[in-house]
């Protein structure tokens, strides 16, 4: 067997395909449809992607859909003129859109905005203005630092409209992690607000962004919104540097006509958590992006404009980029935004926004699945979710079990599941079902994406059923690069296979009917006497006990075996923990698995180390296990975690 090629170790046999009133309705109707535009994308992709594009407005037309010259730095519809923020406002300006709600946002402490997208252009010509007055120009990198409030989304949009890129920061990482980036990106100019709400406590974000910039010369301005009109935040404002957001735009016109960009000016940067080490700053352009993001929300999501989306995601992740703000918005959407934690000011705050805003569509985490499912039923069960038609999935594989609670608890069995894979340097979903098109297997991402040649191959790359992914052909979304670093983007990117496909890191399988699973990041693969499995497959045993709510398991060093495994099992609200239950669990993993898969430990823990975006830090699991020191722990979500593991780890 090939050193990259992985054992399968569970099925899944479990189908739902899509109810006929669903099809009957959806953008794209069965697998004919799909397969008739799936092969014009492989096969005549120029095409394809310029009958796309075309829905869109562009200024000048492109000279040429696709570019290669100077591969693997790809460029797509070059010589057009466009203008994405234009294309996500006012495009819809002149029709009955024009009065339709763009941002549905709401606050934590129960406050409340509703932007048309009348208002939403508005605000955003007033906010590029007040940015140009300050000597923002075309090509200035802008960092912004902002809690999901309405002004981060229009900070976008104001950045996009007048070629300025942005870079987003997430609002909760660590003075240090944003001096890294300002300093990477050469930032000019910062955006932060005065403060955010985060389970009911007042967040200082200004004072995190002074101790950040303090001695950086790159940066001239920093612009601060002021959350509310209380004493709930306070901070200090820098004279000659620090600018108010509210005093900024008072006066500035509400006209400011959008720049008309090249397809191939930088758009943003969006950096990687630099778990691993220095942050990889991901550049992304304007036409490419635009078209991809637009297409994927329009087919994915079947968005129609009766919709009310919401995207759970926070902007300061890819997620919210694409599929919170460009994507959706060039659709014309209804977007919830929404500021806080899902679980206060208690376990069902998600679903009173479903109910009181009639949400009909819902994306969110499996990481956030799993804290559901860990909360109980009562949560959902106690509000009204017959407004939804679609829920979707993004981030980790998720888990059969946790894919079915969502099916039934959520969904009432009669919303179809799009279940989303890919990455922050892919722009947007790759693999993913299409509603009105794929019957869906729990746990799997199911088919290609138009225009996107996935597969599963070994190190020579040669199709295997299980082994690494790959990506065959260059998609008009794929990253330009990493920003001041070509050559870190080729050696990590476009390492095998002589460059000629795209690494994304991840295993997976495919099944029989040719549908894609993610086993996780290649270096999650653990070797269990001589059988090499995917954590994601060793993850889902234990999720599918009724007492686990979340799992992570890795491999660690065996003088006998030279690796072994050790298991971290969340449990759900109410359960105890015992030896009992760890024997119930280990019989479990000897029966679907196998005994040579049985864990030397299983630890219980409240919770598990997880980056703000919610992935499991695996890496630091293994750090722990092993007794080594532990690597960079600022882009936790809670730091905490890592030192109470440690010390039931030494413990046990």
């Amino acid at each position: 067997m090939d050193s990259q090629e992985i054992n399968v170790v569970l099925h899944e046999n479990r189908t739902f395909p899509p109810s006929k009133a669903f099809q009957d309705k959806a953008h794209i109707s069965g697998m004919d449809a799909y397969n008739a535009l799936y092969k014009k994308s492989i096969e005549d992709p120029d095409t394809f992607w310029a009958e796309a594009a075309s829905e869109l407005h562009w200024f000048k037309p492109w000279d040429k859909v696709f570019d290669d010259s100077e591969k693997p730095f790809f460029k797509w519809f070059t010589g057009g003129k466009t203008n994405l923020c234009y294309n996500c406002v006012d495009r819809h300006l002149d029709g009955p859109n024009r009065n339709k709600a763009a941002l549905i946002w709401e606050g934590e402490p129960g406050d409340s905005r509703v932007l048309t997208y009348f208002d939403l252009h508005r605000e955003i010509c007033k906010f590029a203005n007040g940015l140009k007055s300050l000597g923002v120009q075309k090509g200035d990198r802008i960092a912004i630092y902002l809690p999901m409030i309405p002004e981060l989304a229009m900070a976008l949009l104001a950045c996009a409209r007048i070629g300025a890129v942005h870079s987003v920061i997430f609002a909760g990482f660590s003075a240090d992690s944003i001096k890294d980036r300002v300093l990477d990106m050469d930032a000019k100019f910062v955006i932060t607000g005065d403060g955010s709400w985060r389970r009911g406590k007042a967040l200082n974000l200004k004072a995190l962004v002074d101790e950040a910039v303090e001695g950086v010369d790159c940066v001239e301005k920093v612009v601060v919104v002021k959350r509310e009109q209380s004493d709930a935040f306070t901070c200090s404002m820098k004279e000659g540097r620090d600018v108010w957001y509210h005093k900024l735009v008072k006066d500035q016109s509400q006209n400011c006509p959008a720049e008309e960009l090249d397809s191939e000016d930088m758009l943003f940067l969006l950096y990687t958590s630099g778990t691993t080490g220095k942050p990889k700053g991901i550049i992304h352009t304007q036409g490419g992006y635009m078209v991809y993001t637009y297409l994927t929300a329009k087919y994915i999501f079947d968005l129609k404009p009766e919709d009310v989306y919401f995207c759970t995601a926070d902007i300061g992740w890819v997620t919210g980029h694409s599929y919170l703000v460009y994507g959706p918005l060039a659709n014309a959407a209804t977007c919830i935004m929404y500021e806080g934690a899902p679980n206060h000011p208690d376990n069902g705050r998600f679903w009173d926004i479903v109910e009181k805003y009639g949400v009909t569509i819902f994306y969110t985490a499996p990481t956030a699945i799993r804290a559901f499912m860990k909360w109980g039923d009562k949560w959902p069960q106690g509000r009204d979710l017959s407004s939804l038609r679609l829920l979707g999935t993004v981030g980790e594989s998720i888990n059969p079990e946790a894919w079915m609670w969502y099916h039934k608890t959520i969904g009432a069995e009669k919303c179809p599941i799009v279940d989303t894979w890919w990455q922050t340097e892919t722009g947007g979903a790759m693999l993913s079902p299409l509603p009105g098109v794929t019957a869906t297997k729990p746990g799997s991402a199911t088919l290609p994406f138009f225009g996107i040649d996935a597969a599963v191959v070994n190190e020579d790359g040669k199709e295997t059923e299980a082994g690494l992914l790959t990506i065959r052909k260059p998609w008009p979304a794929i990253m330009r690069g990493i920003y001041g670093d070509p050559e870190r983007y080729k050696s990590t990117y476009w390492c095998k296979w002589d460059g000629e496909y795209y690494f994304p890191g991840d295993g997976a399988k495919v099944d029989d009917d040719g549908y894609f699973w993610i086993l996780g990041r290649v270096d999650d693969v653990v070797n269990v006497s001589g059988h090499r499995i995917g954590t994601a497959e060793l993850e889902s045993v234990y999720v599918e006990h009724p007492s686990t709510a979340e799992s992570a398991v890795i491999g660690i060093k065996h003088e006998i075996k030279g690796q072994c495994l050790a298991s971290f099992v969340t449990l759900k609200d109410g359960i105890e923990e015992s030896e009992d239950l760890k024997k119930e669990l280990n019989e479990l993993v000897a029966k679907k698995i196998g005994k040579f898969a049985v864990p030397e430990k299983i630890i219980f823990t409240s919770d598990l180390p997880k980056t703000r975006s919610g992935k499991i830090m695996r890496r630091l699991l293994r750090d722990i296990a092993e007794g080594r020191a532990l690597g960079n722990v600022t882009t936790l979500a809670d730091p905490s975690v890592v030192e109470s593991l440690k010390c039931q780890y030494s413990e046990d």
